[in-house]
């Protein structure tokens, strides 16, 4: 395996470093799209790297080379990995694969209840309003995704902002924006260097929803007060109990105003014009990916041809 291999494991430090940026410049959609795709990615490719180190190690032991047929000499001179570089990567591999894992396990647990709590909700519509004096609204995955919101949150708005939320919320449900958020928690969890990327998708999946609300709506400044003023409602709230759409991050609105986007940023883009699509922004993000699977690819061609 040449030097090469070990790109896919440095790239996710430069992609944690744009991340942030790529989320302001980029429409929110086709933001999330490439940020979530992007983290997924790099996380396979960085795997698959550590799985490669890990295999030299076994291949250096006599017993493996013994019952292979091959040469440990010819193997020790041609790989560039060392004997420490290969346990750490597969000690690497192990926990990352754990903590997928877990992850995985988590968040499917999170959805399933969240479904069954969209099952239980009163009533045939998508939306449905509760008499909860807690300013709270959130999407709840399921099939189909109910709308919840809470009588103390449509009392703390105009009828006009009260449309700003509904159609914010119709855009998490139409979109599934809990599987690009899920994804990218994913694969934040196998490669924690991605933690950015998925903080990013959590901020651009709230962003796509703000710019579906301003469409709709027709009117950005009414977009931006009606979110500026549900993040203080719900921030102003007594805390809640937690559910299955806390669990779940960023499918709501209120929730999502607090943690997932900034407030501040969101109601920013809003007043400015929405942000055009940079193609050769796009093209170096998609090459600089590409690379990482390309080198992925080369160690193992590389491999296999040592083990040939």
């Amino acid at each position: 395996m040449h030097l090469a291999v070990y790109l896919p494991l440095a790239l996710p430090l430069l992609a944690a470093a744009a991340a942030r940026p790529l989320a302001g410049r980029l429409p929110p959609a086709a933001a999330t799209l490439l940020l979530a795709g992007s983290a997924v990615a790099l996380a396979a490719a960085s795997s698959a790297v550590l799985g490669l180190l890990a295999l030299t190690a076994l291949l250096r032991i006599p017993l493996v080379d013994a019952i292979g047929e091959m040469s440990l000499s010819v193997i020790s001179h041609d790989d560039p990995a060392s004997v420490p570089v290969a346990i750490a990567a597969g000690a690497l591999l192990a926990a990352a694969a754990a903590a997928a894992g877990r992850a995985l396990w988590r968040r499917a647990g999170a959805l399933l209840a969240a479904g069954r709590q969209a099952r239980r909700l009163p009533g045939t519509g998508q939306v449905v309003v509760t008499g909860d004096e807690a300013a709270d609204a959130y999407t709840l995955p399921g099939l189909p995704c109910r709308i919840v919101v809470t009588a103390g949150m449509l009392r703390a708005l105009s009828d006009p902002e009260q449309q700003v939320l509904l159609a914010h919320e119709r855009a998490h449900a139409s979109g599934l924006h809990y599987l690009f958020t899920t994804a990218a928690r994913l694969a934040a969890a196998a490669n924690p260097l991605l933690r950015p990327l998925a903080a990013a998708v959590g901020y651009t999946v709230e962003r796509w929803a703000d710019e579906r609300a301003a469409t709709v709506t027709g009117d950005r400044q009414l977009a931006a007060r009606a979110i500026a003023r549900a993040a203080l409602t719900a921030t102003a709230a007594p805390p809640r109990r937690a559910s299955p759409a806390a669990a779940l991050g960023a499918v709501a609105a209120a929730r999502g105003m607090r943690g997932a986007g900034p407030v501040p940023r969101r109601v920013a883009a809003l007043l400015g014009p929405p942000p055009q699509p940079r193609l050769l922004l796009l093209a170096a993000v998609i090459l600089l990916v590409a690379i990482a699977g390309a080198s992925a690819l080369e160690a193992a061609r590389d491999l296999h041809a040592l083990l040939e």
